[in-house]
C-alpha cells in the first residue's frame, strides 16, 4: 500500500505529464517551459524512487 506521499507524488507527476502534454500540442510550444516541466517531472520521479 501507498502512503499518501507517495500518492501525492505521483498525483502532481500526472499533473505536469497533462502540463507538459497540452505545452507540446500548442502551435509554437515553449521549449523554455517544456524543459522547465519535463525537469520537474523527473524530480518527483526520482522522489518516488527513493520512497
Amino acid at each position: 500500500m501507498e502512503s499518501s506521499h507517495v500518492t501525492a507524488l505521483h498525483a502532481k507527476h500526472d499533473g505536469l505529464e497533462r502540463q507538459l502534454h497540452a505545452e507540446m500540442s500548442r502551435p509554437v510550444p515553449d521549449s523554455a517551459m517544456i524543459q522547465a516541466l519535463k525537469r520537474q517531472k523527473l524530480k518527483i520521479k526520482e522522489a518516488i524512487a527513493h520512497s
